[in-house]
């Protein structure tokens, strides 16, 4: 049971009304996560307006990876679930490659540098090397997207440690960062 209680959808505060409409419209429902930062509209309104503009960065594909990547690291079991659920469902990414990007890791190479990246950057609180810079632009990501991806990192450090501090109740299928995958 969650630590903080998730409202019901229509006892949200006024002003987080219409923008829990815009995430209904266009997800179909209104995941626990979100009712749970509704209950502050300013947080909600700050974490609607980043969220689409980084869902216009890199691709679906490397951004669901990402968010993986940085809910293992932080053992957030919500985004583990919502994450796998979206990159199965969403992304189209297979199991073999959720449980790579879960480790830090990707079959696509270009997705591999990222991925590793993130990892990094959530486990080390941005305190990378000079070569994990230089390998992302070894694999064809400029400055630019460099930036993109550490905003991605911190979008996700938000959810995961609220829903940690939450204890949200999962609304998706379970995955619990507890039960790290094996790598062949």
């Amino acid at each position: 049971m969650s630590r903080i209680a998730i409202p019901a959808r229509d006892a949200v505060p006024a002003a987080s009304q219409p923008l829990l409409d815009a995430v209904e419209k266009s997800l179909g429902s209104v995941p626990n996560l979100f009712r749970l930062i509704a209950l502050s509209p300013l947080a909600l309104e700050a974490y609607l307006s980043q969220n689409a503009a980084l869902a216009r960065t890199l691709n679906v594909k490397t951004r669901e990876r990402i968010a993986l990547a940085v809910a293992q690291v932080n053992g957030c079991d919500y985004c583990l679930s919502a994450h796998s659920y979206l990159g199965l469902n969403l992304a189209r990414l297979d199991e073999e490659e959720i449980a790579l990007n879960r480790n830090g890791q990707s079959n696509d190479p270009k997705a591999q540098a990222a991925v590793s990246f993130a990892n990094k950057v959530a486990r080390e609180r941005g305190r990378v090397t000079t070569s994990d810079v230089t390998a992302l632009h070894d694999a064809g990501y400029d400055d630019a997207q460099i930036i993109e991806i550490v905003a991605l990192v911190a979008e996700n450090v938000f959810t995961n440690f609220l829903n940690n501090v939450a204890q949200t109740d999962i609304d998706f299928p379970a995955v619990s960062a507890s039960e790290l995958p094996a790598m062949a």
